[in-house]
């Protein structure tokens, strides 16, 4: 049921003129997915029940989510209580419409769909609104599903157009920068809106695509022309920054320029660079400035960032770290860090890889996936952490194990000194004391949050190349976090992921059913359900529609 209240006051700042969608032809795309060809009776026997596994475990959380935390935002596993701060519009159960409808559960979707119904999203429940999440979460959950049913549900139009209309709010500013942390209720009663000073880098630029489909499905440009001017910035300011091509943490969205010291692709700035990439697929290639801005991160990212892990097994993996700059000598500091966040990165570089023709990128992609499986497969749950340090070798082909380097890089001892008995014996008890695996020099968050990024890339690389070692390591991930993470009510995330006998945590994010679960049954699915030359999907696992024009060999 609507509210006839309206939720902010008349807008302000409306722009003089909006910004088109490209209207043109759509440009050829290449062909993304791999030629699948027919599989053997044994191996669809074997891709068919591991997909059935991976459906019950939907099945269970979201029973779970049914019995204890209907139409709250979140289920807690353990206890069988709820919570709401995701707005408390039920984003569990909106985040979840289309993997319903991915995993052919009709009658739930039937009674989510019904739901839906009575969820007003014109007016807030807490007095600030979270934009990116909002964003991507709900206006993601509700487009998806409505392109994934082609239109058939009207009511899903109405509550993303309603949604939408709430979240553009946020972008009546002076300079029509949005509030990320939209205060609508202050905004309401006072004159004008203000961007933050201190805008994260993901949140501001992970919008388009919800935005940009939004106004393709409903006709009304002024979506794509809010997301289109933060793009806009972000172009003229990619080649300003101290590392050209990329983008620092944060963004003073009121001045309009970066200054922050700290550059990465791991959370709070991951999916600004994955949405360039997506959002040129969405447009139909019409746009120049989303490849060309790709290619300028891409070679950024290659040439800052990346580096090889010093893998005892002798293994091609790679990372992404992190740079920053002292606030004293302004030196250059590399962090040989990595995150479960950044595992997404192997399959934005795999998708850039084939849609812009960039080959020799399809290798960097495949080895970052390898990263992400290697650190999965080295913790004894089997369960890749929040966040470890790594022993690396930064702009280099090749990263050949030395326990010497290791223990150094433990303890910091300077390089090419000797280290003396007392301090290795030092080092080896650290090792012991904290858990470490070669060459693991630190696991400072060593939680799981039932996160998606590895399985995501994974998914998308054996799409790109039909390699079933793929699905192998997928499906021994899965029961990993199935025998680790499973609880009576539905799945929760693990304390530390070092132990077997972890304790576990009363939390389960809407992404474990958006995002995570869903991309391990894609993965065990015909390559023809949710295909990437149909599809692209936003941050939150959410497939939209785009059309591929491309060759179809």
């Amino acid at each position: 049921m609507k509210s006839t209240q309206s939720t902010t006051r008349p807008f302000q700042t409306c722009p003089v003129s909006l910004i088109p969608l490209p209207n043109g032809t759509s440009r050829s795309i290449p062909k993304i997915q791999h030629q699948f060809h027919s599989e053997t009776q044994s191996n669809l026997l074997e891709r068919t029940k591991r997909q059935r596994a991976v459906k019950s475990a939907f099945q269970h959380s979201w029973n779970g989510y049914k019995a204890h935390a209907w139409l709250y935002d979140e289920l807690s596993p353990i206890s069988g209580g709820h919570k709401s701060s995701l707005g408390g519009w039920a984003a569990t159960l909106v985040d979840s419409l289309d993997t319903l409808l991915i995993m052919n559960l009709d009658e739930e979707f039937e009674t989510a769909l019904h739901a839906v119904h009575d969820i007003d999203f014109s007016t807030p429940k807490l007095p600030n609104v979270h934009v990116f999440e909002t964003t991507i979460r709900y206006l993601g959950g509700l487009i998806s599903a409505y392109d994934l049913t082609e239109g058939k549900h009207s009511i899903l139009l109405e509550k993303a157009q309603e949604l939408g209309e709430l979240l553009y709010g946020a972008f009546d500013t002076p300079n029509r920068m949005p509030q990320m942390r939209w205060q609508w209720l202050r905004s309401k009663f006072e004159s004008s809106t203000q961007p933050s000073e201190s805008t994260l880098l993901a949140e501001i630029g992970s919008l388009s695509l919800e935005f940009t489909r939004l106004s393709q499905i409903t006709g009304d440009p002024k979506y794509f022309d809010a997301v289109q001017r933060i793009t806009d910035n972000l172009h003229r300011t990619q080649n300003l920054t101290r590392l050209p091509g990329l983008w620092p943490l944060s963004f003073d969205a009121h001045a309009l320029r970066f200054s922050d010291s700290y550059f990465t692709v791991g959370g709070m700035a991951d999916s600004t660079y994955e949405y360039l990439v997506k959002e040129y697929l969405l447009l139909g290639a019409q746009s120049d400035q989303y490849r060309d801005m790709y290619i300028s991160a891409m070679e950024g990212i290659k040439k800052h960032l990346l580096f090889r892990g010093m893998d005892k097994g002798g293994g091609d993996i790679l990372f992404a770290g992190n740079v920053r700059f002292d606030r004293k000598s302004g030196q250059e500091v590399f962090e040989y860090q990595t995150e479960h966040l950044k595992c997404f990165l192997g399959g934005m570089v795999g998708l850039g890889s084939r849609a812009f023709g960039r080959s020799d990128d399809l290798s960097i992609a495949q080895e970052l996936v390898n990263g992400c499986i290697w650190a999965y497969d080295l913790m004894p749950t089997g369960i890749m952490p929040e966040t470890l340090y790594i022993s690396g070798c930064r702009n280099s082909d090749q990263c050949e194990w030395e326990e010497e380097a290791w223990f150094r890089d433990i303890f910091g001892w300077p390089d090419g000194k000797q280290m003396p008995p007392n301090v290795r014996e030092a080092t080896r008890l650290i090792i012991q004391d904290h858990g470490l695996q070669p060459p693991i020099l630190e696991v400072a968050d060593p939680k799981y949050r039932l996160r998606p990024e590895a399985i995501e890339s994974i998914f998308v690389m054996y799409r790109i190349t039909g390699e079933r070692s793929l699905q192998d390591a997928s499906w021994r991930i899965f029961q990993n976090i199935e025998r680790y993470t499973k609880v009576k009510n539905g799945h929760a995330a693990l304390q530390d992921t070092r132990d077997i006998h972890t304790a576990r945590l009363d939390i389960m994010e809407s992404f474990w059913l958006a995002e995570t679960l869903k991309y391990l049954y894609l993965i065990f699915s015909d390559p023809k359900l949710i295909s990437l030359d149909e599809y692209v999907l936003n941050t939150e696992g959410h497939p939209f529609k785009y059309i591929h024009v491309g060759p179809t060999i």
